[in-house]
């Protein structure tokens, strides 16, 4: 076993891979970019080093660093974590070439396997089934013309390599076919350094079911009971669970075995996670693509199984056969995990990067926290949203979810929008209560704008402010919270008034700046200056945390100017267009 790791990743995955190290006497290493000097990974690891700037291109992406921190720090291993390079074959193959241990599967398996098209030829070839598509990548409009006159529609066009739903995209008609091929390539670009994409019919109501694998050296592979990930925005989880409340023992193990077939073919090592979609019969399941890493939600397993994942790929890693059996592996209780993004559910999922104040966990009987935040600690503009993960245990589904809306209930998380007032909502929702759901319910079927908060009144010149005060008392040895409401004169200092702002018909005397909702990159300008938009038209796409997010006309009108350019940095407030 070696002595040393260093954790190629930040925030909550970095922090729970050390913990791991720290369980089996191994020296955990950090690192960590200039916007990450104080953040909980940098400080919990026992030695870290400054790999870059900011930009995930020139720190967690930075091959070389990240190599050089190795070195310097002595490290005999390295772990990926997920996301950034945990896919990356040539990172893989740098780290092996260097004479560090690489945990994770072997460089060679990483390319086939992370490229979905290669995936789907392997599954094919191992007797599995997957959903029909195409077996090569397509470039061009008329081939995706002619997968349509063929499968019919809706198709889904998707990245063949990389996952996280980057590079995917949904057609329903004809008409929208150049500009979905055109934008699930711009963004498998920009995303895995390949404009690849594939076809595949879109099945309208499946579930998202997942099977981790684990395999070593020895070509044993073995395969864990199902994770349903089917509640999703932008193709992207947001609550798991294990089991899945409609899968049926045999049904169970044939996605099981399905796995191990899959990973047996190709030689599989460490950890990963094959992926199926199970149609709306609950029975017949597609091979849909494998992840070449640890999972998010891989707790949510490690809590049914009692097996620590984490510990059994640096057990792999290290040389070690598998101590286990898969008649050792057994489903125990009900799991459940909600990702805590730092977003706002009301405005379709929006990143909300900033600066937490108060923040308190859950805790109690079957709660776990995976986190990487604190108290007064930063969620960055540059990286993923995740703040943290919620994961709870039961006896029964029911008791794993009345647990879930409880921590809930108790975590406090001051200063950002996060995703906790969706996730109590979906909690209690009577399709998530009977398990009833698929993976289009959120976008779908659900109305959001319930979260909306109400805007708070600006008080008017001479009126009095109210502010509202908690207090707690006692009376007759019995505890009471009295909530009190302080009148509190106002002087409002006269403002020298605006100078009319010009409007016509066509805006109805709204303003004729549209703003960007959001600091991050404009990836590409879709309209023209001259063009006429309607309301709701996309403008501009732009990226934050590592999501493209459709900025939107506010209103009718012409683009008279344009304020940015792809590939320009903007901040918040700053002003995109301006539609007359």
């Amino acid at each position: 076993m070696f002595r040393k790791l260093l954790v190629a990743n930040r925030g909550e995955i970095a922090v729970r891979v050390m913990r791991a190290c720290r369980d089996m006497d191994i020296v955990p290493i950090g690192i960590y970019s200039e916007a990450d000097v104080n953040a909980v990974h940098t400080r919990y690891a026992d030695e870290a080093y400054n790999i870059g700037p900011a930009p995930a291109a020139q720190s967690y992406l930075d091959i070389p660093s990240i190599l050089d921190a190795a070195k310097r720090s002595g490290a005999e291993a390295i772990h990926p974590g997920y996301g950034f390079l945990a896919e990356n074959a040539s990172f893989a193959r740098a780290v092996v070439d260097a004479g560090i241990v690489w945990v994770g599967p072997q460089p060679e398996v990483i390319d086939s396997m992370g490229d979905k098209v290669a995936a789907r030829r392997a599954a094919t070839e191992a007797g599995v089934a997957t959903v029909p598509g195409t077996t090569e990548p397509v470039a061009r409009v008329d081939d995706v013309v002619a997968f349509v006159t063929r499968h019919g529609l809706p198709i889904a066009i998707k990245a063949a390599a990389g996952g996280g739903g980057k590079g995917f995209r949904v057609v329903n008609e004809k008409g929208a076919i150049e500009e979905a091929l055109a934008g699930a390539s711009r963004e498998a670009q920009a995303y895995f350094s390949s404009s690849d994409v594939y076809l595949e019919r879109y099945l309208e109501r499946p579930r998202h079911i997942e099977v981790q694998v684990m395999g070593d050296a020895s070509g044993n592979v073995l395969s864990f009971p199902e994770r349903d990930c089917s509640l999703q925005r932008r193709h992207q989880k947001l609550i798991e669970e294990s089991p899945s409340p409609v899968l049926d023992r045999g049904v169970r193990e044939a996605i099981m075995e399905a796995a191990a077939k899959v990973s047996k073919q190709v030689g599989y090592r460490n950890a990963g996670t094959c992926e199926f979609l199970l149609d709306s019969d609950q029975k017949t399941f597609y091979f849909l693509e494998m992840n070449t890493r640890l999972q998010v939600e891989h707790p949510v397993t490690e809590l049914v199984t009692g097996i620590d994942l984490v510990r059994a790929q640096l057990l792999v890693a290290a040389g070690d056969a598998l101590d286990l059996a898969q008649g050792d592996i057994e489903l125990r209780g009900a799991a459940i995990e909600c990702r805590v993004n730092a977003e706002d559910p009301a405005k379709r999922f929006m990143p909300a990067p900033g600066s937490i104040g108060r923040y308190r966990e859950p805790s109690g009987p079957g709660v776990r926290v995976d986190s990487g935040a604190e108290p007064n600690s930063t969620i960055p503009q540059s990286y993923d949203p995740l703040v943290s993960k919620v994961i709870t245990y039961g006896a029964t589904r029911d008791e794993a979810r009345r647990r879930m809306v409880r921590a809930l209930g108790e975590y406090e998380i001051e200063g950002i929008k996060t995703t906790i007032p969706f996730h109590r909502l979906m909690l209690t929702d009577e399709r998530f209560v009977t398990g009833d759901y698929h993976t289009g319910t959120v976008e779908r079927e659900m109305d959001l704008s319930v979260l909306t908060e109400p805007a708070t009144p600006t008080p008017q010149p001479g009126e009095p402010e109210v502010v509202e005060r908690l207090f707690e008392v006692e009376v007759d040895g019995k505890r009471f919270e009295v909530k009190a409401r302080e009148h509190l004169e106002t002087t409002v200092m006269p403002r020298k008034p605006r100078p009319p702002q010009k409007s016509s018909r066509a805006t109805g005397g709204r303003s004729e700046l549209l703003a960007a909702p959001m600091q991050g990159t404009i990836v590409k300008v879709l309209v023209a200056q001259g063009q006429t938009v309607k309301a709701g038209d996309a403008i501009v796409v732009l990226e934050a945390m590592k999501m493209e997010n459709s900025i939107l006309a506010h209103t009718e009108g012409t683009v008279e100017e344009l304020k940015v350019s792809d590939g320009q940095s903007v901040e918040t407030g700053a002003t995109i267009a301006v539609i007359r």
